[in-house]
């Protein structure tokens, strides 16, 4: 009997296998079967009852408490050759920025054409004749500042004049207003000016970057007979970076003002802001190590500075933690987050600089502040964490004092939430391993659900007739006896007496997390192809990796990807010891750090990979850019072992595994450079692999159907080779 049930089981997955639909590259990459929906652009409007969002070229205006939309504001289907891909409006919602026709340049910055509506008058005024960027009205609604041509400028809408702020621009040497590459790549901003809360004052930067070394892409698919070569500043690690100014406007009278940031030229300023007071600029300064953080103030008449705040780290002063800076509407107090204690928690401090309290504390971390009521009696500040698991993230309130927290979340899994200006309502963005993208509106008062804006219930649908698989949630410790976490993808039909053959995907970044109770993740869906056709797909983030504090992520200063591969390593052995993995048959694939990780993994771990596959890797740190690499490096200067003992290249003599190494040659964030050293030392030691470039392609392999031909080739290798 016991032989006849086990009969039976084996006939009905096999059979409920069969019956469901075949995953295809084309259902991933050109269908968009498994798109997931969301709701986008979400503006928060001065009445809290209403917030507007984009959709199908329209303007909607959505009433709060029923989550219906009760007005079209714009319909940009009735404006002649307008696709309007974003909008703001000025302070009294009288007039409406459009930004159109968005042409990208890098992974953050554009250009476009900007158009300003008149709500009244219904007029639709151009901008400017040429394509600008990052348009921003001030906060009196009178007037717009935008960069063109590495300069800033601002236009006054009551008379339609053009002020031209800086003259100095020119392109690979001065930028006013706007950043350089490296800042926008690894300060993730673009936009470099800022209105005062008067708007009689425009704060920018001005990067001087003439001493920055060039690097050189070369484009393919201009048709032309010969190809064109595009060249621009990237300061590669232990060279030289843009020299950084600041300066304060005064549009009344166009007098410029430079603030004082200190005698060290080579530092960085990942921000500035305006405090409550007009007259004050908030600046924060990074040395070059970065393991130093301080909050100057500045005075905007004399610009004059002056030290308030600093954050030391043994390794470095995490970047994030410069955004989480608040200042109060009491003119008196800074809201800001530190990881002094060891995790990422939220402080207060007088205008000063004095400690008030530590208002969040435990071994756990924030993730993220959303925001701080200050109409509320006790100052109620809204953040999300990690105190339950790092694997999830919960929404909460806590006042001001540190007392009364209390969790508003009651979704497990990982919540993330856009709050109103009023804090009377939030919107969250849910999703767990079972549950795609789910988004709710919600009254804060009593945490009331109003209503449910979106449950992706098509592709709900798609994956229950495709027959995706949970994922299955794992630890095991390594040779340190630290606890790291995974989770596997098994087949639908999985038998423990079986043998499979697994493939591991990882990023394993500073910082980053892979294993997360929420739904998907980086190339989810072809992992769920590659599950139908009989593998386990196995994920885990090693040391180094967020979620858990200070110490397990920064153990891996100055000797990046050590333990990030003996974790992998480690892990393959773990899942080689599972009595259904087929010890010989485990591969490793990743992108970018992803990349760099599998090829290191391959050639350190060549007893437990059979396989490997390198999108878009870093192959030697020196060639990567200098903030994001001596942020965890130091400089190659100072620390040469740290960036050669562990590179791809010095360990191309141990390559044993099937490697494929594929790299765009348009990629302005990992140079092309880093797969041809590769290639060059593979064939100086003799060994063979499989290599493919995309023409032109940049870092994320779009395109000109790239995606689709780039996962198909990944594909074939992976059933050739695993």
């Amino acid at each position: 009997m016991k032989y006849f049930m086990l009969g039976v089981g084996l006939l009905f997955s096999s059979l409920w296998a069969q019956a469901q639909k075949q995953i295809t590259i084309d259902d991933i990459y050109t269908n968009y079967t498994f798109w997931s929906k969301s709701v986008y652009g979400i503006n928060w409007m001065n009445d809290g009852r209403y917030y507007s969002t984009l959709k199908e070229n329209k303007i909607l205006k959505y009433d709060v408490t029923t989550g219906e939309p009760v007005e079209t504001i714009l319909d940009g289907n009735s404006l002649a050759d307008v696709t309007i891909a974003g909008y703001e409006f000025n302070a009294d919602e009288k007039y409406i920025l459009l930004l159109t026709d968005k042409q990208s340049i890098y992974r953050r910055s554009y250009t476009a054409i900007y158009y300003l509506y008149n709500r009244q008058t219904k007029e639709l005024q151009k901008l400017d004749t040429e394509r600008i960027a990052y348009a921003t009205v001030s906060p009196d609604g009178t007037k717009v500042a935008y960069t063109k041509n590495n300069n800033l400028y601002y236009v006054n809408l009551a008379n339609k004049q053009v002020v031209k702020v800086t003259n100095d621009g020119e392109h690979n040497k001065i930028i006013n207003g706007s950043t350089d590459w490296v800042y926008e790549e690894e300060l993730s901003f673009t936009k470099a000016f800022f209105w005062s809360p008067d708007s009689k004052k425009l704060a920018y930067y001005r990067f001087d970057e003439s001493q920055v070394p060039e690097y050189t892409l070369q484009k393919w698919n201009n048709g032309a007979l010969y190809p064109e070569n595009y060249t621009y500043k990237y300061p590669k690690a232990g060279e030289k970076n843009s020299e950084i100014q600041i300066f304060i406007y005064h549009l009344d009278d166009a007098k410029k003002v430079q603030v004082d940031i200190g005698k060290e030229k080579d530092i960085y300023i990942p921000r500035i802001n305006w405090t409550k007071n007009p007259d004050v600029l908030s600046v924060r300064r990074m040395n070059r190590l970065q393991n130093q953080l301080d909050v100057l103030h500045a005075n905007a008449n004399t610009g004059v500075s002056r030290l308030i705040l600093q954050d030391n780290a043994d390794t470095y002063v995490d970047l994030e933690l410069t955004d989480d800076l608040i200042y109060l509407n009491d003119g008196k107090h800074i809201l800001l987050a530190s990881e002094k204690s060891g995790y990422k928690h939220l402080y207060l401090y007088t205008l000063e600089g004095k400690l008030v309290r530590q208002i969040t504390q435990g071994n756990w971390e924030v993730a993220d502040f959303v925001g701080i009521d200050q109409a509320a009696k006790k100052k109620t500040i809204y953040f999300t964490s990690k105190e339950e698991s790092p694997l999830e993230t919960y929404f909460y309130a806590i006042d001001i004092n540190g007392k009364n927290k209390r969790k508003l979340s009651t979704h497990t899994g990982t919540n993330r939430v856009n709050m109103s200006n009023d804090f009377k309502y939030y919107i969250n963005y849910f999703s767990n391993s079972t549950t795609p993208n789910t988004v709710e509106l919600y009254a804060t008062k009593g945490n009331k659900k109003i209503k449910e804006l979106e449950n992706n219930a098509a592709l709900k649908a798609a994956a229950k007739a495709y027959g995706l698989v949970p994922k299955e949630f794992y630890d095991f410790t390594n040779a340190t006896g630290e606890t790291l976490h995974g989770y596997m993808l098994k087949p639908a039909n999985f038998d423990p007496a079986k043998k499979y053959p697994v493939l591991m995907f990882q990023y394993s970044g500073p910082g980053s997390q892979m294993v997360l109770n929420a739904w998907g993740g980086s190339n989810y869906y072809w992992h769920q192809m590659l599950v139908q056709k009989g593998y386990i797909i196995s994920v885990v983030d090693g040391r180094g990796t967020g979620g858990r504090g200070e110490k397990f992520k920064k153990q891996t200063y100055k000797n990046l990807g050590r333990m990030e591969v003996e974790d992998q390593i480690a892990s393959a052995k773990y899942l080689a010891n599972l009595p259904y993995v087929d010890a010989t048959r485990i591969g490793i694939w990743g992108w970018s750090f992803g990349g760099y990780m599998s090829s290191l993994a391959l050639m350190e771990g060549a007893d437990v990979f059979a396989m490997g596959i390198a999108v878009a890797p870093v192959t030697s740190w020196r060639y990567y850019d200098t903030i994001y690499t001596e942020r965890f490096l130091a400089t190659p200067q100072q620390n040469p072992t740290g960036y050669d003992n562990n590179s791809p290249t010095t360990h191309a003599a141990k390559l044993t595994g099937k490697f494929l190494l594929i790299h765009g040659t348009g990629d302005d964030n990992v140079h092309f450079q880093n797969s041809v050293a590769l290639q060059n030392k593979l064939i100086a030691e003799g060994k063979q692999f499989e290599s493919f470039y995309y023409p032109d392609r940049a870092h994320g392999i779009y395109r000109g159907h790239a995606r689709p031909h780039l996962f198909k080739m990944m594909t074939q290798f992976v059933l050739t080779n695993l």
